[in-house]
């Protein structure tokens, strides 16, 4: 970590996966961390991972009313929020046609409004202190796609679009604001983190029963040490330039790579046309 500061950082979701590494990561370099669970039994065990200095909260991010709550007490009890870290969220696998509303409702529900409510909650306190950082972990999901996981990507592609517009909005203010992309990590996220859809579509079968046994067989051996993706959360923590966008794994480094240069040949191949829908003497965007 690039500053010796002492800090105190939310995290949401420190029962397990990315969330439970990055708290023990930031109580490890001698930091207070706040972070949120579901049941008491999880707040037990994480306040017992340093007793005094990880300070646990019970919390449902999607109750809006919940996380102003436990945001404004962590501000008068614990401390200043430093750093929040919003890593609360689940993955939802199946086919876009087989998926429900009920399914898409709900994945929003928790991925986005839940990352959004706890961002709002923040935000004032840092923007008055004008300091802060704040991260959101999305997902190498919200820069590329592939078939499968619609709803969830369609998820982590809307937090990725938000928090890059909002570190625009405060960067003025002294405020940092990173979308943290994981790639896949040997964590519970494709587990039992996981909702899956039931196959009942036969002509899906061809593009969907692979995506789904590889993803099965790869539980427990994913590439991603999340140890490591932990450290690499904190050592832009501090830093004067932190990124806006930051990639972890070399699979999703070269998946988003690959994916988003096809994406920049396909906008070139159709450039002409692109240009032709404008009016002449029409005001083009600052930017």
């Amino acid at each position: 970590m690039t500053t010796t500061k002492h800090l105190t950082f939310l995290v949401t979701g420190v029962s397990s996966g990315l969330g439970r590494a990055i708290a023990g990561a930031a109580l490890d370099a001698g930091h207070t961390v706040v972070g949120t669970v579901r049941t008491q039994a999880d707040a037990d065990t994480f306040e017992a991972r340093s007793p005094g200095r990880a300070v646990a909260r019970l919390l449902d991010v999607t109750d809006d009313d919940a996380v102003v709550r436990v945001v404004d007490g962590v501000e008068e009890v614990v401390g200043p929020i430093d750093v929040l870290v919003a890593n609360a969220g689940y993955g939802h696998e199946g086919v876009f046609e087989e998926s429900s509303m009920a399914d898409l409702r709900r994945q929003f529900e928790v991925n986005v409004y839940g990352t959004v409510a706890t961002v709002k909650a923040v935000l004032p306190h840092m923007r008055r202190r004008r300091r802060g950082h704040i991260l959101g972990i999305t997902s190498m999901a919200g820069l590329i796609t592939v078939p499968g996981t619609s709803f969830y990507q369609g998820s982590k592609y809307a937090v990725e679009g938000i928090l890059e517009t909002v570190g625009k909005e405060v960067a003025p203010f002294g405020v940092h604001v990173t979308a943290v992309a994981p790639g896949s990590f040997r964590t519970d996220w494709a587990g039992r983190s996981m909702i899956r859809t039931e196959r009942s579509i036969p002509d899906y079968d061809e593009v969907m029963t692979p995506v789904r046994e590889h993803r099965l067989a790869a539980d427990g051996r994913q590439l991603g040490n999340p140890q490591k993706a932990a450290e690499a959360v904190l050592t832009i923590v501090g830093t004067p330039d932190p990124p806006a966008h930051l990639v972890l794994g070399s699979d999703a480094l070269r998946l988003v790579t690959n994916g988003r240069a096809a994406v920049d040949r396909e906008i070139q191949a159709w450039a002409e046309l692109s240009r032709s829908t404008d009016f002449p003497d029409g005001a083009q965007l600052a930017g």
